[in-house]
């Protein structure tokens, strides 16, 4: 089993009140929009670390992170980007890749609205977990803790941060 904590659209550093809930995880995994400073907080160290760069990072972290991310966590195949829809309403790249890959879980993130579902469709389940950071346009910060084993998702749980408000970094 892996206990995993999947966020996105940091936009910024990692927030103080996420690194808590991270005490508990095996993986933490990003959906895109990490933001400058992200890569270089300590805290990502004692974790196994995911992540796909998203429309707002720069060349640094689409040196470290990749467009997509196709792999396996205990059994349960995953598909992560950060644009590329949601079930019913996929970007044409993701509709393709999907169509391709099949995998059991599709997380992507960019809207900063949180989604849970899954694909009538496919099969799959999409895991859109909101946004985590201080910028945008959201309302409530938001992100998802999972755990993966024996090929299933279990424990499936969002966690609520509270509401964004403007914030200096």
């Amino acid at each position: 089993m892996k206990r995993i904590a999947l966020i996105s659209d940091t936009h910024g550093p990692l927030p103080d009140d996420v690194k808590p809930f991270l005490e508990d995880c095996d993986e933490l995994w990003h959906a895109g929009d990490l933001g400058p400073g992200f890569l270089d907080d300590p805290s990502l160290d004692a974790l196994v670390f995911r992540a796909v760069y998203g429309n707002i990072d720069d060349r640094s972290i689409r040196y470290d992170c990749p467009l997509d991310l196709n792999f396996n966590c205990e059994g349960v195949s995953v598909f992560m980007t950060h644009i590329g829809g949601y079930p019913g309403r996929y970007t044409k790249r993701v509709k393709d890749q999907l169509a391709t890959i099949k995998p059991d879980l599709y997380i992507c993130g960019h809207s900063h609205i949180c989604k849970l579902m899954k694909d009538p469709k496919s099969g799959l389940f999409h895991i859109n977990p909101g946004a985590c950071g201080y910028k945008g346009f959201h309302h409530m910060r938001t992100f998802v803790m999972f755990d993966c084993a024996h090929g299933k998702i279990e424990n499936l749980r969002l966690i609520e941060l509270g509401p964004r408000t403007k914030r200096a970094y």
